[in-house]
């Protein structure tokens, strides 16, 4: 991350409403059980609270808006590859006053389709950013930390998104072709080297010819545009099936702002940033420690929430970009009262965002709620839902529309986690199959067979011990999966 997360609060100490988000930021992964416990029932009711409304407005996403919207086609990274039957219409997106957006092929991939993004933003924006705790991160991963530590993430000016290269795993070179492309960038646009951002995906091992970007910028300045976010989203495609998006508005301190975000991802799924690329832009006037709060705190119950196939990948970035274009005031404090309605909307579209990936799982044709209660801690619960939604043999069940709860059973067991096995249950929607221990007396297997035939699945589990509980998004595991996969780089 680019910013120190907040001391976590004496345990004694009473929390604010802002002191709580401050404190929220810092992944519980990383501070432990302890700290969990540290955050008092207030912080962890407002996440609850929260999450249930963001959920909300996540579904809510795709009804008036997308039918709004004109159809737009998928241009997958990897040609042949069918439409997800999860995926979800592309929403008419409203331009964002202070960026500009310019798409254009620098020739990553053999076929013929747009993979180079630029996004502009106009002087005095802010940013923040969460980025991949990957071993091994990528060149434009430890350029972006690096400058926005350097610059306070004031200032910035561009973004360079690039799809069919990942520029991972490059040592010296790649750190290079970064440094030197953003260069380029600073000169074409009079900024600073450290004002231009950076992202790539693709495959891993791959050096970044940044002379085949560097030869485009005159055509993407040429082509910017106020209302190019649906282009966008599909640039950066790489086996994605549809291309994400999400937009929102809401009032700060009376006065409307909007958010525009889209996203790439389909494997390599399982964001700890927080290969997963996510770019929001707001009009709204936030400084730039209050946006990183923001943004770090609402990873963890959004995208730090899903996961496809539990390969965590060595590029994943999230920036949050506000250019206070918008005529709201500025604010200070990421716990500011006159921020309430911005927080909402800003979790709801990261979560409907996050979604989005897990419904273009590669080769998915489920899409799974799972959800732990009774735990020790957030923490716990957390790690038991993770260990369930990223089983192989879950998945598979999941697959083969098999109720298989033996199998939920089995992941929870091994993610090492207190459990009660005496006070367990296990429900499939409103259907119990297990409880106290036990096979439920209630338990249906004609009731449980049909259930499984939806696309959209609920599982529970109460694990029996405390109160903590968590969910995470995560889809079922196909041979389609293996057959994308088998031959990704061909």
């Amino acid at each position: 991350m680019s910013r120190k997360p907040s001391k976590p609060a004496s345990p004694a100490g009473k929390l604010t409403p802002a002191r709580a988000l401050e404190v929220a930021v810092k992944p519980a992964e990383m501070v432990g059980h302890a700290v969990e416990r540290a955050l008092d029932p207030l912080a962890s009711a407002l996440k609850r609270a929260g999450l249930r409304r963001a959920e909300k407005d996540s579904r809510q996403f795709s009804a008036s808006e997308a039918e709004a919207a004109p159809p737009v086609a998928a241009a997958p990274g990897k040609p042949g590859l069918a439409i997800s039957p999860l995926a979800v219409p592309f929403p008419k997106m409203p331009p964002i006053a202070g960026v500009q957006i310019g798409i254009g092929r620098a020739g990553f991939y053999k076929h013929d389709r747009p993979d180079l993004m630029l996004m502009h933003f106009a002087e005095g924006a802010t940013c923040g950013g969460v980025f991949t705790r990957h071993g091994v991160g990528s060149a434009p991963v430890d350029w972006c930390q690096r400058q926005l530590e350097i610059s306070g993430s004031e200032g910035v000016q561009a973004l360079v998104v690039n799809a069919g290269c990942a520029n991972s795993f490059t040592g010296k070179p790649g750190a290079d072709a970064v440094r030197r492309l953003a260069g380029a960038v600073g000169k074409r646009f009079d900024c600073r080297q450290r004002d231009v951002m950076m992202a790539s995906t693709g495959v891993i091992g791959v050096l970044l010819d940044e002379a085949r970007i560097i030869n485009r910028l005159p055509e993407l300045e040429g082509r910017l545009s106020d209302d190019g976010w649906a282009d966008a989203a599909r640039a950066i495609m790489t086996t994605d099936t549809f291309p994400k998006g999400a937009t929102a508005t809401a009032k700060v301190d009376g006065k409307t702002v909007r958010i525009n975000g889209i996203a790439k991802g389909s494997g390599m799924i399982a964001p700890d940033m927080a290969t997963m690329l996510a770019f929001v832009a707001t009009d709204a006037n936030i400084a730039p420690k209050a946006l990183q709060t923001l943004v770090s705190l609402y990873t963890r119950t959004t995208f730090n929430s899903v996961t496809v196939d539990g390969d965590r990948s060595t590029n994943d970035t999230l920036l949050l970009f506000a250019t206070g274009a918008s005529d709201a005031p500025r604010i200070s404090r990421a716990g500011d009262r006159r921020l309430a309605d911005f927080r909402e909307k800003l979790e709801g579209l990261l979560l409907n965002l996050a979604m989005q990936l897990v419904r273009d799982g590669e080769g998915a044709t489920k899409f799974v709620k799972i959800t732990v209660t009774g735990a020790e801690s957030p923490a716990s619960a957390r790690k038991i839902a993770r260990t369930v939604a990223e089983s192989p043999l879950v998945k598979t069940a999941f697959a083969g529309e098999d109720a298989n709860w033996g199998r939920i059973v089995m992941a929870v067991g091994r993610a090492d986690e207190p459990v009660n096995r005496d006070r367990m249950s296990v429900t499939f929607g409103k259907l119990v199959a297990a409880q106290d221990g036990l096979v439920s007396p209630t338990y249906s297997e004609a009731k449980m067979s049909a259930y499984m035939k939806k696309q959209e699945l609920e599982v529970g589990v109460d694990v029996g011990v405390g109160r903590g509980s968590a969910t995470v998004w995560t889809c079922d595991l196909t041979k389609q999966y293996v057959a994308i996969n088998g031959d990704y780089r061909s």
